[in-house]
């Protein structure tokens, strides 16, 4: 039986992150917000399930399709919306956009845009948990996509080879940019690398919040107690194209729809026995916290092309470089 305090928890997370994703996408689509857009809507399980049973300062890695961990781990609405609109009031003072978001305070190690490069990173917080001896735990999240990547077997390895405390979440969401997994990998299941390196694979239904939790726990739990790390393949769909704006003429319409029925929101809350107000309700107030995120985000100052080289090492003018 799923435990109601954290089954409400979980629904909360989701629908926070649920309705980052619709507002974001909105403003993109009325122009508002520049640059590229990728958004997780549909797979809010995932981040939501996983982060739940990391401390604050378990560091964590992500992708493109990065908001929903980033706002699960515990980043700020209000300073990511602003990230995203080029505000000097956002995580990186405007400069990144919606693929770089950072906050170390929380553990966010940062997004990537580059396919697979947030797992070494990763690797190396796993690498730095264990010599500090604390107890940390270190979750890379990634695509499918990125299990063709050599960066994904490389730290797979060295993870099993040195024992890491290093959990690889996998949000398989069935489709590598455009191109179907099923002829972009040639294993069946994602899950199916981990025993060549020796590491547990665990396949889970990325809808299910709850078993997304229970498979993170054990892993998590694994890589605390020094049993090494853990390939978690959680099986998803997005609701949306590859990014906003994507044609999707790659898929079905109907397989579309058979995703969103098992919304994993919808799925959660049917699981429960509390009154449907009661989700209705967490529902509107994450709405409004992200429409005021917007608003607050909407009225700060844009990012001075003054700035552009802020936090960017220079060498000191008229210094001689030491042969």
């Amino acid at each position: 039986m799923t435990d109601t305090t954290v089954a409400r928890r979980l629904y909360r997370t989701m629908a926070r992150i649920r309705h980052f994703e619709v507002a974001a996408a909105k403003l993109m689509a009325s122009g508002r917000l520049p640059g590229t857009l990728h958004v997780s809507i549909g797979q809010e399980a995932v981040a939501a399930g996983v982060c739940d049973v990391l401390r604050r300062d378990d560091p964590i890695t992500t992708t493109h399709r990065g908001h929903g961990h980033c706002l699960a781990k515990g980043g700020e609405p209000k300073a990511m919306m602003a990230e995203l609109l080029g505000r000097a009031t956002g995580y990186c003072g405007g400069r990144s956009g919606s693929m770089h978001i950072a906050d170390p305070a929380v553990g966010i190690l940062g997004a990537n845009a580059i396919v697979g490069a947030g797992i070494p990173i990763a690797l190396g917080g796993a690498f730095a948990a264990a010599r500090q001896g604390r107890g940390g735990v270190a979750v890379a999240f990634f695509g499918e996509g990125a299990v063709a990547q050599g960066v994904f077997h490389e730290s797979l390895n060295l993870a099993a080879l040195w024992k890491l405390p290093l959990v690889f979440v996998c949000e398989n969401n069935q489709y590598v940019e455009l191109t179907p997994v099923s002829v972009h990998l040639a294993a069946r299941h994602v899950a199916d690398h981990a025993a060549p390196y020796g590491v547990p694979g665990v396949r889970v239904d990325g809808n299910d919040a709850t078993a997304v939790r229970s498979a993170a726990e054990e892993a998590v739990t694994r890589a605390r107690d020094g049993g090494g790390p853990t390939l978690l393949e959680c099986v998803t769909y997005r609701w949306h194209g590859h990014f906003e704006g994507d044609p999707q003429r790659y898929r079905d319409p109907a397989e579309v729809a058979e995703w969103k029925a098992a919304d994993p929101l919808k799925r959660l809350a049917a699981s429960m026995s509390g009154d449907s107000a009661e989700f209705a309700a967490i529902d509107e107030q994450a709405r409004g916290e992200m429409a005021d995120a917007v608003s607050a985000a909407e009225a700060d100052p844009v990012a001075s092309p003054a700035s552009i080289s802020a936090h960017v090492y220079r060498r000191p003018v008229g210094r001689e470089v030491l042969a």
